[in-house]
């Protein structure tokens, strides 16, 4: 089982965007990681139609998508103009991002991703519905973990995303349902007259019953904090 902050593996499969290994595919990019019970199937199509309708968002913040599913490498190819079709796409194209093949199973083994409360028609588990989001350091930064019967919002990931970049520069956190633009939160390990200096926009505390001054607020940082 993989935590929070260990590195990714580099694991080497084949895909529908021919044989890679996945850092040096990610490159210096982030990367999301999100696998699929398998092919041909209804919340999995829906899915991948969501995350290709939203590929260029995912390029913009400089996030590498992979998918991948326990089929072999023709049937994702003929899945994948399937859900074009579902996204009502021109004919001819193209998938946005590379869908992995493991039709052994062994990387949904490996990393953790089977749904032991799902079977498919011959007994075996399927694959759950795994989000990983990993670093430009290679490191695992986030992971999701969604039952076969539950499809995941990609929005959301999105919008995790964008907290992750911004924290991974600045010392901030994010609150409950924070968008890009929104107001973001002084973290307690910094003192009062430390964050008067880190933040010449301003901070905001919330008087609060207790007395106790830990609910503290700035606009969110347009620049890397050094």
């Amino acid at each position: 089982m993989m935590l929070l902050g260990d590195v990714f593996p580099n694991f080497e499969a084949d895909s529908t965007f021919g044989r890679m290994k996945l850092h040096e595919f990610l490159g210096d990019s982030w990367g999301v990681l999100f696998s699929h019970p398998r092919d041909f199937t209804p919340v999995c199509t829906t899915e991948l139609g969501r995350a290709a309708q939203l590929s260029l968002e995912f390029s913009k913040r400089n996030v590498k998508l992979i998918a991948l599913s326990v089929n072999g490498l023709e049937e994702h190819h003929d899945w994948s103009k399937d859900i074009m079709a579902y996204n009502n796409a021109e004919p001819g194209s193209e998938f946005p991002f590379p869908i992995i093949v493991d039709d052994r199973r062994e990387l949904v083994e490996e990393l953790g991703m089977l749904d032991p409360e799902e079977k498919d028609q011959s007994g075996m588990p399927l694959s759950a519905r795994c989000v990983f989001v990993i670093g430009p350091d290679k490191k695992l930064k986030l992971s999701i973990l969604y039952p076969a019967t539950t499809g995941r919002n990609f929005d959301e990931i999105l919008r995790v995303i964008d907290s992750l970049q911004l924290t991974a520069h600045n010392r901030v956190a994010t609150p409950v349902d924070w968008r890009p633009g929104d107001s973001v939160m002084v973290p307690p390990g910094i003192p009062e007259q430390e964050a008067l200096t880190l933040f010449p926009a301003g901070v905001y505390t919330k008087d609060l019953p207790s007395g106790k001054k830990y609910l503290r607020y700035t606009p969110q940082p347009n620049t890397h904090q050094q």
